[in-house]
């Protein structure tokens, strides 16, 4: 057995082979165990990991797990997964192997989850909770997939939760221009507002614009990439998704001021951001220019709902809207049905149209 004592010091260490994905034989050297029981605990497991086989621990198949997909998804994405796992499944399912947890141990986490109160006893929040386990059931249906588990028990055991859709808040025209007036003092600001509401583009996407995205000789903004704040550091990443990348067409008097804006900027280089702004400024501003307004508040995301609810008002098919947007046309037409009356109307008229010509029934 691949364990031995350090006599200097007192302490086991571990020299374990093992045989990587290439087929490659290695040595892995493990130090600092306190017992001979420790090491050979952690070699056992090291074993079964490498073997891939499902008698090892939650814990160490939760490392498979994120070996395997973190490379295949956004740095955000993983932080929020892996801040699931540390602290909402780790400590209840961490020391059990992979292939003994039940059904019955997933209901009584569960039940857990679903008794929480905070210190203002409130408890965890629909979606919330329908998120955690999702999360969990992602990892047992990985396990299944790959590593030939031979069932998902959180698939089996049921959901809990449900989400919850927030009501959406939107500004009319009339609202918003009340709100960029008072804005025309912060100018960084204001134009900042205007890309938003004229092109109802994500606050990401805009934190991410470079004077090089911008065509002013056909009017258009392309739409490449997002900004995200990530350990402290500034990271660009592709958009939200693939749909997301997009080339949109700007009204003449956004281009005019986007034009003055960037002439405002000192020595400013064709990939440098545009607005080297935080989120959390533009929230700030936004809630004080509501205020000064004395327009209703509403979130960032809602001048993206803002545009959307505009052109939904002039006219515009959820097809073409959604090609503007970045998103499904399906998803438009299920999210802002009810900001579709006229079509409801037009509806109803050809419906009427069409009854009428098989007469009246006597």
């Amino acid at each position: 057995m691949p364990v031995f004592k350090n006599e200097e010091n007192g302490t086991w260490y571990v020299m374990a082979r093992y045989v990587n994905w290439k087929g490659e034989h290695k040595q892995k050297c493990k130090r600092g165990f306190a017992t001979k029981r420790e090491a050979q605990e952690w070699e056992r497991e090291f074993q079964q990991k490498e073997s891939k086989d499902i008698n090892m621990s939650f814990s160490s198949f939760c490392e498979l797990y994120e070996n395997d997909i973190r490379p295949r998804i956004k740095e955000n994405t993983w932080l929020t997964k892996e801040h699931i796992i540390k602290t909402k499944l780790l400590p209840y399912f961490g020391n059990k192997n992979l292939c003994d947890i039940t059904t019955a141990d997933v209901r009584a986490w569960q039940n857990e989850l679903l008794a929480y109160r905070d210190n203002k006893k409130k408890p965890y929040s629909q979606t919330y909770l329908k998120t955690v386990h999702n999360q969990l059931s992602a990892i047992f249906n990985h396990a299944v997939k790959y590593y030939n588990l031979s069932f998902n028990p959180a698939a089996k055991a049921g959901n809990m939760g449900s989400e919850e859709k927030p009501e959406m808040e939107f500004w009319t025209k009339e609202e918003y221009l009340k709100f960029a007036e008072v804005m025309m003092n912060k100018p960084l600001y204001y134009y900042a507002f205007e890309m938003l509401y004229w092109c109802g583009i994500r606050e990401g996407e805009l934190l991410a614009l470079t004077p090089a995205d911008f065509d002013f000789k056909n009017s258009t903004v392309s739409i490449t990439k997002s900004y995200q704040r990530l350990h402290g550091e500034d990271v660009i990443t592709s958009p939200k998704t693939k749909k997301s990348v997009r080339t949109i067409k700007m009204p003449s008097f956004l281009c005019e001021e986007m034009q003055e804006y960037m002439t405002k900027l000192y020595k400013i280089e064709k990939n440098d951001r545009l607005f080297q702004i935080t989120k959390n400024a533009l929230i700030y501003e936004m809630e004080r220019g509501s205020k000064l307004a004395g327009v209703k508040k509403i979130k960032i995301h809602g001048l993206r709902h803002s545009h959307i609810s505009l052109l939904i008002d002039m006219g515009f098919s959820a097809v073409a809207i959604a090609d503007r947007v970045g998103h499904e046309s399906i998803d438009i037409t299920y999210r802002y049905a009810h900001l579709f009356p006229s079509k409801q109307v037009e509806m109803a008229d050809r419906l009427d149209s069409e009854r009428g010509e098989y007469g009246n029934v006597s």
